[in-house]
């Protein structure tokens, strides 16, 4: 069903049409390109209306789509126009001053009117296929607000660096649950604070991917629910906190659907960016630090490698929770203080960012719940794990590696306290984040969940399992869980 979404960008109100991920002007700009294309095979007594209304409907979208700025989507649509309309106008401007207008024969005109509508069919195609996102309606009962903070560790080197005065810097977003806004507040822009940030950071994910940047050129235009710098809400409550580490080169906002769902339903998500681990992190500075966390393509010394990038996350990890802790003593000023309850923490993560989050769990009893979105543990497995943990994986298949699940199954089964591990059919390794709404359909990139189950059965697995350990719920956790895919359970005196 196809429904629109407004999105507020620059003052002005740019919906999206979800089921076309085309703006209204795009969608215009379709039928009117293909009407100028058909219009040689029509008879001549409407030909010239439908050329001239079609090319005054194309030229007004062309209009309104460049004040905006033309997406490499549409250029297939209007590169097909631009063919088909000088062979539209050329008969009535001869008509006009008395000659004769000239008409290619059928044969001759036949396969030129396929290549064009062929041209101008790509630009939906790919407008689907790497479409500007849409994020999901937050189901929970609050508004949500986001803001970003920046905060230097005095007591840690940065070890990225050869400089020995330099400070390990972090870079967080926290949402949380807010006041509600009006209805004409501006939405938190997709991938950063400003739009040269989310273009930046759009950049060097698509690099970091192989990816040519301009087929990512939709994503920094995307707009989430969030607001920046929204009220907090009122009643004076506490929220339990959940930190969140990305993937490898990931950034702090690849999960921004997972978190505006959370901060809907009352907890305070921190999200993170890891200088030179992330793809681009912009600092307040104005500075970029890029990443230079590179594989060697040797397995035993990527092992080493992953693991030592993975300690630091951790750390990271740990000092943010030290300075939320401290926001929520007051020992910070800011709308939050006081409003941050570190009496209950989940720390979660995608890939590298879940084994950082098992590893800080390990060191760190401050951590009453773990959730490890598809990683691979690294480093050392002990000490064991006290806390509570649930393991959400993709499908395992020939091409998993064959150490995977041994090793994951040995860390849940080592732990003292009842974990879950939860393998979800039909998900891939980046069904874990927001990929999948504007990534390609394709199952293996993407899994086959589709764009609206995918952050769907993420959040609601995560939310029940903070429910009941940061919330004490008494709902049927394996029962919630069990419904989404293939659960395993992992009892404290090795039961299952």
């Amino acid at each position: 069903m196809r429904h629109r979404v407004p999105r507020r960008e620059d003052g002005r109100v740019n919906e999206i049409i979800a089921g076309l991920y085309m703006s209204p002007p795009e969608v215009l700009a379709l039928p009117a390109a293909v009407a100028l294309v058909v219009a040689r095979w029509l008879p001549s007594a409407v030909r010239p209306r439908v050329t001239i209304a079609a090319g005054a409907v194309l030229v007004l979208s062309a209009i309104v789509l460049s004040a905006g700025g033309i997406r490499w989507q549409m250029l297939p649509v209007l590169a097909g126009a631009a063919v088909a309309l000088p062979f539209g106008l050329l008969p009535l401007l001869r008509r006009r001053t008395g000659r004769r207008g000239w008409r290619a024969p059928w044969w001759l005109a036949l396969p030129g009117s396929v290549a064009c509508v062929g041209l101008i069919a790509t630009g939906p195609v790919a407008a689907w296929a790497f479409p500007v996102p849409v994020f999901p309606e937050p189901s929970g009962g609050f508004a949500v607000g986001t803001r970003v903070v920046q905060w230097t560790d005095p007591h840690r080197p940065e070890s990225f660096t050869a400089d020995p005065h330099d400070r390990r810097t972090v870079v967080a977003q926290l949402w949380y649950p807010a006041q509600k806004s009006p209805v004409d507040a501006r939405r938190a822009q997709y991938l950063g604070r400003t739009e040269h940030e989310a273009r930046t950071v759009s950049d060097a994910l698509a690099c970091g991917a192989g990816l040519p940047g301009f087929l990512l050129d939709g994503v920094p235009r995307a707009r989430t629910h969030a607001v920046f710098n929204a009220p907090v809400a009122d009643g004076g409550g506490r929220f339990p906190v959940v930190l969140f580490s990305p993937g490898s080169g990931g950034v702090r906002t690849q999960n921004t659907a997972w978190a505006e769902e959370l901060a809907s339903h009352g907890y305070l998500v921190a999200a993170l960016d890891h200088p030179y681990d992330s793809a681009a992190v912009v600092l307040t500075d104005g500075r970029t630090i890029r990443t230079r966390t590179v594989s060697t393509g040797d397995r035993d010394k990527d092992d080493r490698l992953a693991a030592g990038w993975t300690a630091v996350r951790a750390a990271d990890l740990g000092f943010v929770l030290t300075q939320l802790d401290r926001l929520g003593r007051g020992g910070i000023a800011g709308p939050l203080t006081g409003r941050v309850d570190t009496g209950r923490v989940a720390v979660t993560g995608h890939s590298m960012g879940g084994a950082a989050a098992l590893q800080a769990a390990r060191h760190d009893q401050r951590f009453d719940a773990v959730i490890d979105l598809d990683g691979y543990p690294r480093g050392p497995l002990s000490p064991s794990l006290h806390q509570p943990t649930l393991a959400l994986t993709q499908a395992i298949t020939a091409e998993t590696d064959p150490r995977y699940l041994p090793r994951l199954t040995k860390v849940l089964e080592s732990g003292t306290a009842t974990s879950h591990r939860l393998t979800i059919p039909g998900a891939a390794h980046l069904t874990f984040m927001d990929g999948p709404l504007y990534l390609p359909p394709v199952p293996s990139i993407a899994g086959s969940l589709g764009r609206t189950e995918s952050p769907r059965v993420v959040a609601e697995t995560t939310l029940a399992f903070l429910d009941s350990t940061l919330r004490h719920g008494t709902g049927d956790l394996a029962g919630v869980l069990s419904v989404h895919g293939d659960l395993s359970v992992h009892s404290p005196d090795g039961g299952r």
